[in-house]
């Protein structure tokens, strides 16, 4: 728990839960059991809660082998011709053998393939994706992706001198319907 908690913990509740027993230790008051009993509960019931708030909220932490798979256009975010376009035209695949495949497609057909090497860094909790590429490359690999995390899941966006931003999320590819 926080400062604060141990705070309110060391001098407030601790002194009134000694209180309160040698109180209901003297009289045997039911009423003063009743009111020790729900104070304790509720201290139970804030940090159980407290707990469950914390691991719901709580951002994804990616190993390196969470970013093998295929990626595609996250067309969550933008709705529209241009997103439906991307999304036929760009796809890649992280492999377990560290090899990035992106894919230059119309719809189904794979018209070219650009290969390189991932690898990753931990500077915090989370690794990063690091991508190198064989050159020349396409123009929106030519940056490393920032992974943006969410508590459930997590999007990777790429920064192409042509496009701007452009976001992609695991999953297979599908045809538009």
């Amino acid at each position: 728990m926080g400062f604060g908690f141990n705070l309110f913990f060391i001098f407030i509740l601790v002194p009134l839960t000694g209180i309160l027993l040698i109180a209901w230790l003297l009289s045997r008051k039911m009423l003063i059991g009743k009111i020790l009993g729900i104070i304790w509960l509720g201290i139970f019931g804030l940090i159980f809660l407290s707990g469950i708030a914390q691991w719901l909220t709580a951002k994804t932490e990616l190993d390196k082998e969470d970013y093998y798979g295929e990626y595609v256009i996250n067309r969550d975010y933008f709705k529209g011709n241009q997103t439906d376009w991307q999304y036929e035209h760009f796809r890649f695949e992280i492999t377990e053998q560290d090899s990035i495949f992106f894919y230059v497609t119309d719809e189904e057909k794979i018209l070219k393939t650009y290969r390189g090497t991932i690898s990753t860094t931990t500077p915090f909790s989370s690794a990063r994706l690091i991508i190198n590429m064989e050159q020349p490359t396409h123009h929106i690999l030519t940056s490393n992706p920032t992974t943006y995390r969410s508590a459930w899941s997590y999007y990777l966006v790429f920064n192409s001198p042509k496009f701007y931003n452009v976001f992609f999320k695991k999953e297979k590819w599908k045809p538009i319907e």
